[in-house]
């Protein structure tokens, strides 16, 4: 079996969905939504995206989109979501494996790729059904030493 390659080669706990049956331009959008995001953060606003409750903010793929309240354009991508959880929750399970420590994880790089696609059979004979990568890669924050040093050494 291949070993499955990332865009980056960043440290930390990596997961990888191949041949996920998501739209790459949601896909895109979700990933936007959760990069940089505390993993337990992440995962609630994922999970509120399913339930309807939080919508994904469309900064790309915005032709034809409504307006949402408290943003511009975004939708309630729950098929992406439900799929971008799982691998996130891979992540973090690996994360865990390695030793590291779960409330300080954050999602330090995570990206869409398009995949291949294949032709659908049946009454939808001839179109092409969408498949996406996600890669997602969670790192540990560092202490917050650097704050305390610069509080420590301030004039009162």
């Amino acid at each position: 079996m291949a070993k499955h390659k990332y865009t980056t080669s960043m440290n930390g706990a990596k997961a990888v969905g191949r041949d996920l049956p998501i739209s790459i331009k949601t896909s895109v959008e979700v990933c936007r939504f959760i990069k940089g995001k505390n993993v337990i953060l992440a995962k609630n606003m994922l999970r509120d995206v399913i339930a309807l409750k939080r919508a994904v903010p469309y900064r790309r793929y915005v032709l034809d989109i409504g307006h949402r309240k408290g943003m511009a354009t975004g939708r309630f991508p729950k098929k992406t979501s439900k799929e971008i959880l799982g691998v996130l929750e891979s992540a973090e399970t690996n994360a865990q494996f390695k030793g590291m420590n779960g409330s300080r994880l954050f999602v330090a790089h995570i990206a869409a790729h398009k995949a291949s696609s294949p032709m659908r059979g049946g009454r939808k004979r001839g179109q092409s059904a969408k498949r996406a990568h996600v890669e997602i890669i969670l790192q540990e924050r560092e202490e917050n030493a650097r704050k305390n040093e610069t509080r420590s050494g301030e004039r009162k």
